[in-house]
């Protein structure tokens, strides 16, 4: 419960932010797509499984926004989300039959591969794709209203800040339900699993695809919010980010990905205004105070000093 109303204060916040300093909002939605992104990378995490290519389903999502654009330039901004979150998504659902098969490092590294090949097809089909330059999204409508930039920023910015509450809500009740403790269980014995009847590969199916959209969604909004999109949305260094942020954060509760995705952002600007040479630097000295500070994440230390505290009053 605290950390629900924790949850819509600082949503409260970050939408007053955004009003009262229009500069803001475009950081704001990007830092909650980040966060929604690390949310889906916290799922096949919770089943040890730690995927390093993760980024692609964004990168799918956000060129499908591209290309839909600029074949229906009438058709809605919120239509637009929805058609490419649901076509990345059945991308993800084909891939996963595949993937699921596989745990360990070579989960990992050939979600790595996959990513790696759309983002070389991506950059070489430049009459298709615009090669490393991208495609530029125009502004579209956006629940019907034709809106200058602030005002598409600020209907944007609300919008995302709902999906992230839905997702983080979601994220919730799906790891505290049963499917959620079995994909859990994948992490500590997948043969105890497989005799209670369950399929280890349909229980980490099931969470791939839940990832996926998250992702899915991370990207699509994404692509409205900058208004280009290019391969490097799907390049293993983003990945490898989502997963920063989601180490950063803890993925025991759905706030950290968004606390994680708000630190890394801070840190990202602040080191490139001021240590612009090392800001990569800083970022690494910081996981690693992390690391040893709270293997858990900030959240999760939160979690555990929480429960030791109600373990002394008790």
């Amino acid at each position: 419960m605290r950390f629900g109303l924790i949850s819509l204060v600082l949503a409260a916040a970050m939408m007053a932010i955004g009003v009262l300093f229009p500069w803001m909002k475009t950081i704001g939605i990007l830092g909650l797509c980040y966060g929604l992104a690390a949310l889906g990378v916290s799922l096949p995490a919770r089943s040890g499984q730690v995927s390093f290519g993760h980024a692609m389903f964004a990168c799918v999502a956000a060129y499908a926004v591209a290309f839909t654009a600029k074949a229906f330039p009438q058709l809605d901004g919120l239509m637009l989300i929805v058609w490419s979150v649901g076509l990345s998504t059945a991308f993800c659902a084909v891939l996963g039959l595949f993937m699921v098969r596989y745990r360990g490092i070579f989960f990992g590294m050939l979600n790595l591969a996959v990513s790696m090949v759309i983002v070389a097809l991506l950059g070489k089909l430049y009459s298709l794709t615009g090669g490393t330059d991208g495609i530029r999204v125009d502004r579209p409508t956006f629940f019907g209203f034709v809106t200058e930039r602030n005002e598409f920023e600020t209907l944007l910015l609300g919008f995302t800040l709902l999906v992230s509450m839905g997702c983080g809500w979601f994220y919730q009740r799906f790891i505290h339900s049963a499917s959620g403790e079995a994909l859990s269980g994948l992490k500590t014995n997948e043969t105890r699993l497989e005799y209670l009847g369950l399929s280890a590969h349909q229980v980490l199916w099931v969470g791939y695809v839940i990832s996926g959209v998250f992702l899915s969604l991370s990207g699509a909004i994404f692509a409205l919010a900058q208004g280009l999109v290019t391969p490097d949305m799907g390049s293993w260094m983003r990945s490898g980010e989502f997963v920063f942020i989601m180490i950063l954060g803890g993925a025991s509760h759905a706030l950290g990905a968004f606390v994680g995705a708000g630190i890394f952002e801070v840190v990202k600007l602040a080191a490139s205004a001021y240590m612009a040479g090392v800001w990569q630097l800083l970022l690494g000295v910081t996981l690693l105070v992390v690391i040893v500070v709270a293997p858990d994440g900030i959240i999760g230390a939160l979690e555990k000093k929480k429960e030791n505290k109600q373990g002394e009053q008790a």
